[in-house]
């Protein structure tokens, strides 16, 4: 008897509407590309699934999974694994691209039972809104109805019908900021090889909210999201409940369903999914009047820095640049919060980064030790000014992800100039071009919640700035609906807006 078959596929990105700069396919090949034959190297249990990235994480997760489960009965069948740091639309000339990608692996691969797909479900596209859906639809155009469809997904995740309709198996992170990643692809997995052996019949609901602020901080193991998650994990207590997965939107997708959703798996009873769904939307629901906290200004963020003296001497403040993260898809390349440190006069040791090609390029040639005049900034966003600097330049480096680095330094203050978009999430980021976190009164991060984990040893306390940019939180107030969404508009219930939103009659919702 011939071994089921299961194919592993990633295409990742998280995207922000608000950004002018189109993501493109070498984007995605310059940060992360494996192809067949290297995925499958890299998934073995001392490999590396995503150098610079993760260990482990969806793909080596589920194929942990499929040979604990499956045994001498299933295979995990590579076809590859392509991860673009976050940024803006991928263009049209990318979504075709990768659409091809995946269409030819799927022929390569031959006959499959089932996929493990390891998506994000924030990204945007410049011609479509959802270009997730597309994927999914372009594995049911290669592969059919009977294949079996397990998709693993970031919380922050859009659920659409188009998306949902065409998959069979779900499960999504549960913790913020994220530490699960192979977990969630072990979930998957187990769930796919069961249900091909015929151990289970997975069957889903899902809950879609008009919701799109809410939860507080929406960290996991913070008291308003808390009891959320413990309530998913008593869920899949309970018979016959396979897994559960709650996402809680990207502020900065351009969906007009936009919402937070929750998805619910259970082994062949539909009515029970139904109903659980339900219980689940009402925990979401419930969180919903807790908002983020207030963002500081940038010369609020600098008093409370300079007012904590001890806490700097044992190590570092931590402020991200609330309205340029790079992790949530902004450009990098704002240069308010650098600006606000210099004219504050005070005499703090400041590491911040800055994306600007252009400037790297008129200084290549200039040696180490000389100081330069440049403008920064304001190269890729017209809402970010550009900034001229006297500053300098004290080393240079260069990064596969980041590309090439330069440190200028200005007074006390050090410049960490990237080529591309500057993803300040790891200590790394400054440790690598000489610059100590130890030594700094602040470091600036682009990174909304996983510094908190990097950055973890170093940080003394953590800053979120509001200067205006692309990953600001109100943006989603620009952002166009179908339909009412809390807290932008007065809503009592999430039940009739989520039958419209599902398509579904409410008196079944």
């Amino acid at each position: 008897m011939s071994r089921l078959r299961i194919g592993l596929v990633r295409i990742a990105q998280e995207g922000n509407t608000h950004s002018p700069v189109l993501s493109e396919l070498e984007d995605f090949d310059r940060t992360h590309y494996f192809g067949a034959d290297d995925l499958l190297a890299a998934l073995e249990p001392k490999a590396t699934e995503a150098p610079g990235l993760l260990k482990n994480a969806e793909l080596s997760g589920a194929l942990k999974a499929i040979r604990k489960f499956g045994g001498d009965k299933v295979e995990g069948v590579p076809l590859f694994s392509s991860w673009a740091m976050p940024g803006g639309p991928i263009s049209n000339a990318c979504l075709d691209a990768l659409q091809d990608r995946l269409r030819a692996a799927l022929h390569a691969a031959g006959p499959l039972d089932g996929l493990v797909f390891s998506l994000h479900g924030a990204m945007n596209g410049e011609r479509t809104d959802d270009p997730e859906a597309l994927f999914i639809e372009t594995v049911r155009e290669v592969c059919g109805p009977d294949l079996t469809l397990a998709v693993t997904l970031d919380l922050h995740g859009q659920m659409t019908r188009e998306f949902i309709d065409n998959i069979d198996i779900l499960a999504a992170y549960r913790t913020n900021p994220h530490r699960d990643h192979a977990h969630t692809g072990f979930r998957a997995g187990r769930m796919l090889t069961r249900a091909l052996l015929g151990e289970i019949r997975p069957v889903l609901a899902w809950r879609s909210l008009p919701m799109v602020l809410g939860g507080g901080t929406t960290i996991d193991f913070l008291p308003t999201m808390r009891p959320v998650y413990r309530y998913m994990k008593k869920l899949e207590k309970q018979d016959k409940v396979l897994d559960a997965s709650m996402f809680n939107c990207h502020l900065w997708t351009k969906h007009d369903e936009l919402g937070w959703s929750g998805v619910v798996m259970v082994d062949g009873d539909q009515a029970l999914a139904e109903r659980l769904a339900d219980d689940l939307a009402d925990k979401l629901w419930s969180v919903r009047h807790p908002q983020p906290p207030e963002m500081s200004t940038a010369d609020e963020a600098l008093a409370k820095i300079r007012s904590i003296r001890l806490r700097r001497r044992l190590g570092t403040v931590c402020v991200c640049d609330a309205s340029d993260i790079v992790g949530c898809g902004a450009a990098g390349e704002n240069t308010r919060l650098l600006r606000a440190i210099w004219e504050d006069g005070s005499d703090l040791t400041a590491y911040v980064p800055i994306r600007d090609a252009v400037a790297i390029e008129s200084l290549a040639d200039v040696p180490i030790g000389h100081t330069v005049t440049v403008g920064l900034g304001g190269k890729l966003d017209p809402e970010n000014p550009e900034l001229t600097v006297t500053a300098t330049i004290e080393r240079r480096a260069e990064h596969h992800a980041f590309g090439k680095m330069m440190v200028l330094r200005r007074g006390t203050t050090f410049i960490v100039v990237t080529e591309r978009a500057c993803l300040v999430m790891k200590p790394e980021f400054y440790s690598d071009v000489g610059l100590s976190p130890w030594k700094a009164d602040l470091v600036v991060v682009k990174s909304l919640f996983p510094f908190r984990l990097y950055f973890a040893l170093q940080n003394r306390r953590t800053i979120y700035v509001k200067t205006r940019g692309a990953s600001d939180l109100d943006r989603v107030k620009e952002l166009t609906f179908n339909g009412p969404v809390h807290p932008l508009h007065e809503i009592g219930t999430w039940r009739g807006e989520d039958a419209r939103r599902r398509g579904v009659a409410q008196s079944s919702a």
